[in-house]
């Protein structure tokens, strides 16, 4: 969905994404002078139903703005998210669980 233009384009993503499971996609790569890795992290957020004027209030908290589907979890949006499959921190913007396998990947452990 990419980050919303303006107020009404973060309302309407929101309301788009209401009641309705959408995927989080999110990838990492490591690299060295040894080579690349890449992993992707693949998570299924459900929000509630939002009702107009949740969604009214929420972006007039400026928090959607800047934010892929106009919204943080780590936020006020996480008090409407009915379930999450996957991973947290990859939905906020860094896959650790992904992140730290590359990485052990890479040395052996």
């Amino acid at each position: 969905m990419g980050k919303p233009a303006d107020q009404a384009h973060a309302r309407e993503m929101l309301a788009a994404l209401s009641d309705k499971d959408h995927r989080v996609y999110t990838a990492v790569a490591v690299g060295t002078p040894r080579g690349l890795r890449t992993a992707c992290s693949v998570s299924v957020v459900r929000f509630d139903r939002l009702t107009p004027t949740w969604i009214k209030m929420y972006v007039a908290s400026g928090e959607p703005m800047g934010k892929a589907g106009a919204y943080a979890i780590q936020g006020l949006a996480a008090t409407r998210i009915a379930s999450l499959r996957g991973s947290y921190s990859g939905i906020m913007g860094l896959p650790l669980r992904e992140t730290a396998q590359l990485i052990e990947r890479w040395i052996d452990l």
